[in-house]
């Protein structure tokens, strides 16, 4: 009983820390779908929305891969969280509306509730940030450590 009281107290005190692990672990995701999309490029292009034209599709489906390669490789770490995160937000919402919509709620594939999954977090990433075992905190930390030079004026 006492461990699980230390645990509660660890747990409210490092409530910031849940939100890295939670980005970190979203980044992870991002780059092992963008692995499967690249193992699997010619039937991931199937299923792209657009079907007009040979050059769209691909276009489409290279875009996706690189924004969840590079976005998860940020999360991962911490860098540009916001603008990581905001980058994927497009990519799920067409995954949500033109992918997994017509399949609907409670399949046994549950594709288009992870997507939904998905899109909440990153909205939420977009949102907080960061937080404090990113990149970004480390440098937004330094900065204010960094001294400033006070200019003369000569008039």
């Amino acid at each position: 009983m006492d461990q699980i009281l230390r645990l509660r107290t660890w747990i409210e005190q490092h409530r910031d820390v849940w939100l890295d692990l939670l980005r970190i672990y979203m980044g992870f995701a991002l780059l092992a779908k963008a692995i499967a999309f690249m193992q699997h490029m010619s039937a991931f292009i199937e299923t792209m929305p657009i079907k007009d034209g040979a050059f769209a599709p691909a276009l489409l489906a290279h875009y996706i891969v690189v924004a969840h390669a590079a976005g998860g490789i940020m999360l991962i770490f911490g860098v540009l969280t916001r603008i990581a995160a905001a980058v994927n937000i497009p990519v799920l919402l067409g995954a949500v509306f033109f992918v997994h919509w017509h399949e609907g709620l409670f399949q046994p594939q549950q594709t288009l509730e992870l997507a939904l999954l998905v899109l909440f977090i990153l909205s939420l990433i977009t949102v907080v940030g960061g937080g404090p075992l990113s990149v970004d905190e480390r440098l937004k930390k330094h900065e204010h450590d960094i001294p400033t030079v006070p200019r003369h004026h000569h008039v």
